[in-house]
């Protein structure tokens, strides 16, 4: 049996504008044990936080742990040998951000995962929806108008995000497959997006019918649908088809926001990717067609962030990033604390994230029962969200499930 305590911890996770008093956090077997003042318990691995700040483990709701260049339909070709590999460093550098748990939004299988249960690499706890689905000439199918390649081809691939679905009994049997293949949600392309070639944002990808049964069938399987989604029309739609996830949501408006509370449904905004696209998009790899269609959901995406906000909305946090951009990974924080209060923005990473994986009581607290994942600082980021910004620079311990990642 493995012990650690932690004394003199001010805790930070999100629930309060200010730290917690000093408290005792005891961790056994990797689950906190016990969160207490003053706790008498004592053994040999004991770390005094006295003069830092002590967090959850981040999380950090929309990745993609396989896209290592923005150029999709280019990634989607890569041996899969490689893209583990690039996929292993991708997770390592997030985990050293100081995220401890991350769900992958299209691409990442079970192969990955089990590869981190059974400490093969450095990495994040990875929730997977294995392959996203799109219905031909949707996002994530990247052939463009003049590739007439069979989409089997991508089915095994690791670097394809997605995988293409047409009619309602086909969209049932690869949500059954996925599901089968270690999925703990389904994802659906619900809306036009920026990454691909033949879907202007606008587009409203799959039937109602096929979105019922993408539903139907993940409620079957006990878990949820997240849905790619940017415009008010996709969302409502969403909505009213029962997709607990939304996406992005950069054009939602306020009457549609009011109804995803009403639905107990949340929302995980991406705004970083969208900076990043529109200033550096082109030196990432992406193609030209794509950097064209950023401008139409950048800035609103900045202005639902207030918006959502306003109406109670459980906002995740989300970055989304592509190949070379995942370094800024952290800097949603910094550039949501330009809209929202700083202990809403680090909720979004810690407690509403977990109740957006579904793991509320798991994850994102330092509570009794939970996974031993913590972060330590010295600076207050409750004072300055930029502290979280970077590469984990001003994070002098990082644990996992009770093991040590990082100590300065």
């Amino acid at each position: 049996m493995s012990m650690q305590i932690i004394r003199n911890a001010r805790i930070i996770d999100g629930s309060q504008d200010r730290p917690t008093d000093p408290v005792d956090i005891v961790i056994e077997d990797g689950l906190f044990k016990e969160v207490a003042e003053n706790v008498s318990a004592t053994c040999d691995d004991e770390i005094d936080a006295s003069g830092l700040y002590v967090l959850p483990g981040l999380i950090d709701c929309h990745v993609h742990v396989i896209a290592t260049t923005a150029d999709l339909g280019a990634n989607a070709a890569l041996p899969n040998s490689l893209l583990a590999y690039r996929a292993m460093g991708l997770m390592k550098n997030m985990i050293m951000r100081g995220f401890t748990t991350v769900r992958d939004l299209g691409g990442a299988d079970i192969g990955i995962v089990e590869a981190i249960e059974e400490r093969l690499l450095v990495a994040p706890r990875l929730m997977i929806c294995g392959k996203a689905l799109s219905q031909t000439g949707g996002h994530t199918d990247y052939r463009g108008p003049y590739n007439p390649r069979n989409v089997d081809f991508y089915r095994d691939q690791i670097g394809a995000m997605g995988r293409i679905v047409d009619g309602v009994d086909e969209l049932r049997r690869a949500c059954r497959e996925e599901i089968k293949g270690g999925a703990k949600f389904i994802k659906l392309m619900a809306n036009g997006g920026v990454s691909s070639p033949t879907d202007p944002i606008g587009f409203l990808g799959f039937s109602v019918a096929e979105l019922e049964a993408a539903v139907e069938e993940a409620r079957n399987a006990e878990t949820y649908v997240a849905g790619h989604l940017y415009t008010d029309e996709a969302i409502s739609r969403a909505l009213e088809a029962g997709f607990y996830s939304i996406e992005h949501a950069n054009l939602i408006k306020r009457e549609t926001a009011k109804r995803v509370v009403e639905k107990g449904a949340v929302v995980v905004p991406t705004n970083i990717t969208y900076e990043l696209l529109g200033t550096r998009g082109a030196d990432f790899g992406l193609p030209p067609e794509s950097v064209a269609k950023v401008a139409d959901v950048r800035d609103a995406g900045l202005e639902a962030l207030g918006l959502l906000h306003e109406e109670g909305v459980t906002m995740g946090y989300g970055s989304d990033l592509l190949g070379g951009m995942q370094q800024y990974q952290s800097g949603e924080f910094p550039l949501r604390g330009r809209f929202l209060p700083a202990h809403d923005v680090i909720r979004s990473a810690t407690l509403d994230a977990a109740k957006v994986l579904r793991m509320e009581g798991q994850v994102g607290t330092i509570a009794e029962g939970a996974y031993a994942d913590l972060i330590m600082m010295e600076g207050n980021p409750l004072d300055d969200l930029s502290l979280l910004d970077g590469q984990g620079e001003n994070i002098s311990t990082i644990i996992k499930d009770g093991q040590l990642v990082k100590r300065a």
